[in-house]
């Protein structure tokens, strides 16, 4: 490890502990007196939120996927505005991606609109049912999810520039095809899709998981557009991007219309999530990516495990 990368990564470890440790005491002086000040909350959030986004980027996920079971499972807001401010979190991040995917050919809109159309009605179809089940069933529901998420990030393999011998009659149809200009090789590379209709399916899935739990679900959109449509993996995750911009959008609006979005849990999330997202940009050229997921893998079982037991109610 050189002496630059050294001092960096001791850097952050040593702001992330001073970060870590610095709101059980804040909590603890402002609760001497009696109840917790409103605003030691959202101040957690925000540090919380910006630890998030620094181990988010360099572990190549969304910050959804962490903020709503480690924030439902350790901080003392309902669940409802947990999974609304998640949505919020990892629709900022891809909102701000977006445009920039595009314009450089990372995103590709044949691709990602027809996968959006269902992914967005699976996103209405999941916030409603979310709603309308107990908050103790969403909670345990959201452990095995998240479970079954890091057990799925400790097996996925993907596929730089997948085989497809031929398109299917659907892909073909809807113009699913074109040519993906690879910067990093200087590579022109044509591609077309295969399974389309499975792909379709799927998406319609992941939609109905990112509305009912508010989960960003970039860890599942670019593993299907890789292994199981034959997309190329760059091409895959700039158009997750885009169709993570449509589909949270989606299911935002019903959290809204059901009041379950509220600026108190918004605004700290996304503004620390954000920033701790520029800090972890900066970093990925610096740490180890492998170390970083692994380091996700386990703050998701422990988030994951929490969440189950919260929901059951063996740990309240």
């Amino acid at each position: 490890m050189s002496p630059d990368r050294g001092a960096r990564l001791r850097w952050l470890l040593r702001w992330m502990m001073v970060a870590a440790a610095f709101f059980p005491a804040l909590a603890h002086a402002a609760g001497a007196e009696g109840a917790t000040p409103w605003w030691v909350w959202p101040l957690a959030l925000f540090i919380v939120c910006f630890l998030l986004g620094v181990i988010a980027v360099p572990a190549g996920i969304g910050g959804g996927v962490l903020f709503v079971p480690i924030v439902s499972g350790f901080f003392p807001f309902h669940l409802d505005f947990v999974r609304g401010a998640g949505l919020l979190v990892a629709l900022s991040g891809a909102l701000a991606a977006g445009p920039g995917l595009l314009r450089a050919g990372f995103a590709d809109l044949r691709l990602g609109l027809p996968l959006t159309l269902v992914a967005s009605a699976g996103a209405i179809v999941g916030a409603l049912i979310g709603f309308s089940l107990p908050v103790s069933t969403v909670q345990v529901a959201l452990g095995i999810t998240i479970l079954f998420i890091a057990a799925f990030m400790w097996r996925a393999k993907k596929s730089e520039y997948p085989e497809v011998a031929r398109p299917d009659s659907l892909g073909a149809a809807l113009r699913m095809n074109g040519i993906f200009h690879d910067p990093a090789s200087g590579r022109d590379v044509p591609w077309h899709v295969h399974r389309t209709p499975l792909g379709l399916v799927l998406f319609a899935g992941i939609g109905v998981l990112a509305g009912v739990f508010g989960l960003g679900a970039g860890w599942a959109n670019v593993p299907v557009l890789n292994l199981v449509m034959g997309v190329p993996l760059k091409l895959s995750a700039g158009t997750s991007g885009f169709i993570l911009s449509i589909v949270d959008s989606s299911a935002a609006w019903v959290y809204l219309n059901k009041g379950a979005l509220i600026a108190i849990v918004a605004a700290p999330s996304v503004i620390g999530m954000m920033l701790g997202a520029f800090i972890g940009g900066r970093l990925l050229k610096t740490l180890k990516a492998s170390m970083i997921r692994k380091l996700v893998i386990v703050i998701l079982l422990f988030a994951g495990v929490r969440a189950l037991t919260k929901g059951l109610g063996w740990w309240t």
